[in-house]
């Protein structure tokens, strides 16, 4: 382990173009995440936000929120089923608003609910509502009264909601009667008669999505976490965006065995004579290892610093959100790609015979 150390400290060059090269794939492993967790985050926290265990929609909706319709004869049939503790209503329309001395038009999700999701407060008066924080970003501020779709439906801003948009647009949570409102004006081949909603949201205990579906025969009913999944793109866009992070890891393990395999056939005399003296082969691996771990751990840093500069740099509309999470990933998996790619000198330095190492290198 001292001489593993000892060539860091005084031959750094040596592994300068492995540590730029794993650079590049920390900064690119970070970027990928970032970009897979800002549109997953800006998509469906208005879902995620959900404080109930199931959501209900109409049976010819696909899944779809904005496709789906149920009256109040439905929800009279949910509210009977055995177990259903709270039904709320819940719609969206997305549309634009115009912002008090903004040039361009902000991209808003008008919520109309009943029981307020985690995080956001009771509902406020009707024509007011509450803006999800991006919204933020478009010039908004609290006590602003945005314009909303072609027909310019005056909405205040009460106050400020975190982790709440709905397809990357920011959410302006209001009443169900206001949401009609803004539906009804600005989409009118989408009219919502009153007492009409998108979809149920319900808490409750037992099979729920089981009984609320057989007691009314029109409805699909999915679990909170299954909504998240059911909205446009989001699971292609997870099941993408992992399939290149995981081939980008593939490529630092092979970028990390073949630099590592060139080392140790550097090495083969110094190891051979360190094999003579008595030194284990354990011991000589654990050194590589530890070098590839060293070069590893300045990569992270250095592509860490570089992608939170370019966060920083990169403007608002790009969906880039780099997470605690996403950090923490990214530094076990080049870690653990590290460690697998230097094992592959393992076979070089067990099979290396000291007599012949020495004899070849004389």
């Amino acid at each position: 382990m001292g001489l593993a150390t000892t060539e860091l400290r005084r031959r750094p060059g040596r592994f300068a173009v492995a540590t730029v090269v794993l650079t590049f794939f920390s900064l690119l492993l970070l970027l990928l995440g970032g970009l897979l967790d800002g549109l997953f985050l800006g998509s469906t926290g208005a879902i995620r936000a959900q404080d109930a265990d199931v959501i209900v929609y109409s049976s010819t909706a696909r899944d779809s929120f904005l496709r789906s319709r149920l009256g109040s004869d439905v929800r009279a049939e949910v509210e009977a089923v055995p177990g259903v503790a709270d039904v709320g209503g819940l719609g969206f329309t997305l549309l634009g608003a115009t912002v008090p001395g903004e040039n361009e038009l902000a991209d808003v999700a008008v919520a109309g609910y009943e029981l307020p999701p985690t995080g956001v407060p009771e509902p406020p008066p009707a024509g007011h509502a509450w803006a999800d924080r991006r919204l933020e970003d478009a010039g908004v501020s609290i006590g602003d009264t945005l314009l909303v779709g072609p027909s310019a439906t005056p909405i205040v801003v009460d106050g400020w909601v975190e982790d709440t948009n709905y397809l990357q647009q920011g959410a302006l949570w209001t009443t169900l009667d206001t949401w009609r409102t803004v539906q009804n004006a600005n989409r009118p081949d989408a009219f919502v008669p009153d007492g009409v909603v998108q979809v149920l949201v319900v808490r409750g205990d037992g099979d729920l999505a089981a009984s609320i579906d057989a007691a009314t025969g029109s409805t699909s009913t999915l679990s909170v976490d299954d909504a998240v999944y059911a909205l446009p793109g989001v699971a292609s866009q997870q099941s993408t965006f992992n399939a290149i992070i995981f081939a980008t890891l593939a490529v630092v393990l092979a970028v990390v065995a073949l630099f590592f395999s060139l080392l140790t056939l550097e090495r083969t005399g110094l190891y051979g004579v360190l094999k003579a003296i008595g030194a284990s082969t354990a011991r000589l691996f654990g050194g590589v290892v530890l070098q590839a771990v060293v070069v590893a751990l300045v990569a992270f840093v250095a592509g860490g610093l570089l992608a939170w500069a370019a966060d920083a740099a990169l403007p608002g509309g790009i969906p880039l959100q780099l997470t605690v999470s996403r950090y923490v990933f990214t530094f076990v998996a080049l870690i653990a790609a590290a460690v697998l790619g230097s094992a592959v000198s393992l076979r070089r330095v067990t099979r290396i015979d000291p007599a012949s190492a020495i004899g070849s290198a004389a």
